[in-house]
């Protein structure tokens, strides 16, 4: 494997508004590329908008949701990644030929789909159908993965893709900012958004916190270090529906080590350059060598009824 230049990117996107969204996409892939970028990513539902759609019912999410990849908005990506030759990697709402939504993450190349994650475990809209399967491709001869925001917080979702080859794992979110049982979690006030350009420390001070920055840091970084895996995490900044969100997009090594962060209110790219040798030199490679299967292989097997409790989204009024 050759060094690989990646590009992590954070927006404000619109709801539904796929025309202004793919826009901005196209806007910061061309100054990515520009820079040297190979590949840039896009946070969870860049293409669609996200949040909105946990008022939609099933005929407006069929209306909002395309065709992959026969679909006007993955051929537009498949044109901008053409226009300026670079891979890129961005989400949406789905539907198939029997009405079925899914929430997938596409890759693309000038060539076509590279590939395309269906979340494992969706959840904004009870009308969106489970994906079944793992995402293992090949960039420029690294091997990667996709997991879509909460399947990252199942951690056997991600030790299963590094086993399946993944020395990459693509992280789109929307994430932080929301209400939890966890001390410190909670919504930040959009009107400090508003006024984040008079008052920019106050607005820093929340993203940072408990609510933002401090929990993703309590996970984020042991996902890399554990499976000795490079982690490309993007998120949305700015307003998503009625509730802020605060980017932090970053690129972090097998060492759990942060490479590169967006650290700006604008809508931006951070990138870096990643290298082959970290990913054997990192204490993940020789936890997963010294691995004893046959301890704990019927153990982290067994079935159990799986129960999905999002708290955010029974919060009143929203």
């Amino acid at each position: 494997m050759d060094r690989l230049k990646i590009a992590t990117a954070q927006f404000e996107h619109k709801n539904a508004d796929k025309a202004y969204n793919l826009a901005v996409i196209e806007q910061l892939a061309r100054e990515a590329a520009a820079q040297g970028a190979e590949v840039i990513a896009f946070h969870e539902c860049s293409i669609t908008g996200y949040t909105f759609a946990r008022n939609l019912d099933k005929q407006q999410m069929l209306a909002i949701a395309e065709l992959v990849p026969d679909g006007e908005s993955t051929q537009q990506l498949i044109n901008i990644a053409a226009r300026y030759n670079i891979i890129i990697l961005a989400g949406l709402f789905e539907k198939d030929e029997n009405d079925n939504l899914y929430k997938p993450y596409i890759c693309v190349d000038k060539n076509g789909l590279i590939a395309k994650h269906r979340k494992l475990h969706p959840f904004i809209n009870p009308h969106l159908t489970a994906g079944e399967a793992y995402t293992i491709f090949d960039i420029k001869g690294w091997k990667c993965g996709i997991l879509i925001c909460y399947d990252n917080n199942v951690i056997e979702n991600v030790r299963a893709t590094k086993l399946l080859g993944a020395d990459v794992i693509f992280m789109p979110h929307v994430t932080m900012c929301t209400p939890s049982s966890r001390p410190g979690a909670g919504f930040v006030d959009p009107q400090l958004w508003q006024n984040r350009e008079n008052d920019p420390t106050s607005l820093r001070l929340e993203f940072d916190g408990m609510k933002g920055r401090s929990w993703l840091m309590k996970w984020l970084p042991a996902r890399a270090y554990d499976n000795a895996i490079y982690v490309v995490f993007s998120n949305p900044i700015g307003m998503d529906d009625d509730q802020l969100k605060n980017g932090c997009s970053m690129i972090l090594d097998p060492f759990g080590d942060i490479l590169t962060e967006c650290r700006s209110f604008e809508d931006s790219f951070t990138m870096t350059t990643i290298s082959p040798e970290k990913l054997k030199q990192a204490g993940g490679y020789r936890y997963i060598k010294a691995r004893r299967p046959e301890l704990y292989a019927a153990i982290l097997g067994q079935p159990h009824e799986a129960e999905q409790n999002v708290v955010w989204l029974h919060t009143e009024g929203r």
